[in-house]
């Protein structure tokens, strides 16, 4: 298994604002972790289970140009379990990816287990999805297994409401949330990492679609002096210009000097968009999931490669985006082995999707520095937007 080829010192996470558009929110910047450098804005690859779905890890890194990657508190909890992580000697070594990590709380799948959870001040009692068995999620111990898992950057216990939601519910999640957080940050504060590098906390924004209530968590929020901080609770279902409306908002009250996460977002369109209004940091299934259905997502448009339309086209996937799988595989070979339910198929539109979605991020940012970013971004989110 690779493994670090030395100990890195420890050292806060530190983000530096490089230049900010002159004629919207974008902007440019860098997070200094001690497993490397984020160029920002970033797209994050999800890998929910320590793997992002069909894509090798020399993949990620040398293809796809993946900066950061993502794991799941829930799903790694469950499954190889922290006993395993811990005597691998946390998540980095047991799957053997060098660079920065990101672990959400669990909170999100957590909540989504409607049927087989409870959720009280204290905490969640939830039923494990693969076996039945009972578990509990208190800020406390998803601050301590997130430790143990060994992400660089750990997110804060929250409840993720759905929309819609009535203000009353959204009211009281969020007052629970902010309380969550403070145990978040007590628990935090009082541990140490395990394996010798710096783990950083960020806080959640939640608030569901009102804006009093969004402001007044983006104020809470920041009002805790983190080293970053997320904006949780969209791309739920909300319609995207309702998603904007609240990001602007929030971006508005968040510190400038902090890196700020839209988590769970979303289509290139909303990425684009919302870089526009100051976000620095992304996530989303979106270019993994719809590449093992056929879908992808190219410089000048989307397509569905399963169509009659692609059966004879021997141009690259995308050539305009560079990269081995992007410029060497056609068109007409990808739709040939998703018809025929090939593996590689899945492997390929995966490899493409994330290679796009990190091109695009690292188009954004070489705008935002040229000083043209607003016209581009306006220009890029028509083409991103049409079906080819």
């Amino acid at each position: 298994m690779c493994r670090m080829s030395q100990q890195q010192p420890i050292s806060d996470m530190k983000f530096t604002l490089t230049h900010q558009d002159s004629k919207s929110r974008a902007r440019a910047g860098v997070v200094k972790t001690d497993h490397g450098d984020i160029q920002t804005p970033i797209f994050m690859p999800v890998g929910t289970a320590g793997s992002v779905k069909a894509v090798h890890q020399r993949e990620l890194d040398q293809d796809i140009k993946a900066q950061i990657i993502l794991g799941n508190t829930y799903h790694l909890y469950l499954r190889p379990g922290l006993d395993v992580l811990e005597k691998a000697g946390g998540l980095h070594k047991f799957n053997g990816w060098e660079k920065p990590i990101l672990t959400d709380s669990g909170g999100y799948q957590v909540f989504s287990l409607s049927g087989t959870r409870k959720i009280t001040e204290d905490g969640v009692m939830f039923k494990s999805h693969i076996d039945g068995s009972k578990h509990h999620f208190t800020p406390e111990n998803v601050m301590d297994i997130q430790r143990t898992i060994g992400a660089d950057i750990i997110m804060a216990f929250d409840e993720c409401t759905p929309y819609p939601c009535e203000y009353g519910y959204a009211r009281n999640s969020m007052e629970m949330t902010h309380r969550w957080l403070t145990r978040c940050i007590d628990r935090f504060d009082a541990t140490e990492g395990k394996y010798g590098y710096n783990q950083t906390l960020f806080p959640i924004v939640q608030g569901s679609v009102y804006k009093d209530l969004r402001k007044q968590s983006a104020e809470f929020i920041a009002s805790t002096n983190q080293q970053g901080n997320a904006i949780g609770g969209l791309s739920v279902g909300e319609p995207a210009e309702m998603m904007y409306e609240m990001t602007e908002l929030v971006t508005d009250i968040l510190p400038q000097d902090k890196p700020r996460y839209l988590m769970g977002v979303g289509t290139p369109a909303n990425i684009l968009e919302c870089i526009a209004l100051g976000v620095d940091m992304f996530d989303c299934v979106m270019p993994t999931r719809n590449a093992r259905n056929g879908m992808l997502f190219t410089s000048e448009g989307f397509i569905n490669i399963r169509n009659e339309k692609w059966k004879e086209d021997f141009s690259g996937i995308d050539p305009a985006i560079g990269g081995y799988v992007s410029t060497f595989y056609s068109k007409a070979y990808l739709r040939h082995l998703t018809i025929s339910k090939e593996i590689l198929a899945a492997q390929i539109a995966s490899i493409h999707n994330l290679s796009f979605y990190l091109w695009l991020v690292g188009q954004a940012r070489e705008h935002i520095l040229a000083g043209d970013f607003a016209v581009w971004k306006d220009q890029m989110v028509k083409k991103v937007s049409t079906r080819l």
